[in-house]
């Protein structure tokens, strides 16, 4: 069996890609943990709407910015507004 795909450039770039993706991932799963978290220990009321935009977010900006958000929103709801 040949095997010297595994060790080409491509394959290497290959996986490259895959860590970055996982990073990337792992990091937007991190950021709504955080934007969670904060909102219920400031005891807001977290829908299954507002739950479900952030876990299905997979952009660790816009999660940064609802995690600022979240510190001072008035509702869990708030965090998406551009104003807040």
């Amino acid at each position: 069996m040949d095997l010297s795909f595994y060790k080409s450039y491509l394959s290497e770039e290959i996986r490259d890609e895959g860590r970055e993706q996982g990073r990337t991932q792992g990091a937007a799963q991190r950021g709504a943990e955080d934007v969670l978290l904060v909102l219920q220990q400031r005891g807001l009321d977290v829908s299954d709407d507002v739950y479900t935009r952030v876990t299905d977010c997979s952009d660790p900006e816009i999660l940064r910015q609802w995690l600022t958000r979240a510190v001072t929103a008035p509702t869990a709801e708030g965090i998406f507004d551009e104003a807040g």
